[in-house]
């Protein structure tokens, strides 16, 4: 099996990398220390399309394919776990639920 990313992955890759050393980094300890939740990284997470990940375009989405949301959650993990698991959580548990079971106009 080839385990190599392709260029898609590996842009949205380079974009999460990129965000989380610039972004997270700074305020990680910040957090844990303060035990704050962190909103306005959330907010500019959701603005990179990272809150709606796997969502069709035409629902507002990013439309990214499973295998890119996993590499973008596994570098978010890279400098913060506690941030990857709200932007994985929130794909799936909460927004994906949503997609699977809710009528045309709820989405």
């Amino acid at each position: 099996m080839d385990f190599t990313l392709n260029e898609s992955q590996i842009a949205v890759q380079k974009v999460a990398r990129e965000f989380a050393e610039r972004e997270m980094r700074p305020a990680v300890m910040r957090y844990d220390e303060t035990q704050e939740f962190p909103h306005e990284l959330v907010s500019k997470l959701g603005g990179l399309g990272f809150m709606g990940m796997t969502w069709p375009e035409e629902l507002g989405g990013a439309g990214m394919t499973d295998l890119e949301s996993i590499v973008i959650i596994e570098e978010l993990a890279r400098i913060d776990p506690s941030i990857a698991l709200t932007v994985a959580s929130h794909n799936s548990l909460c927004s994906g639920h949503i997609m699977l079971h809710a009528s045309e106009e709820q989405k």
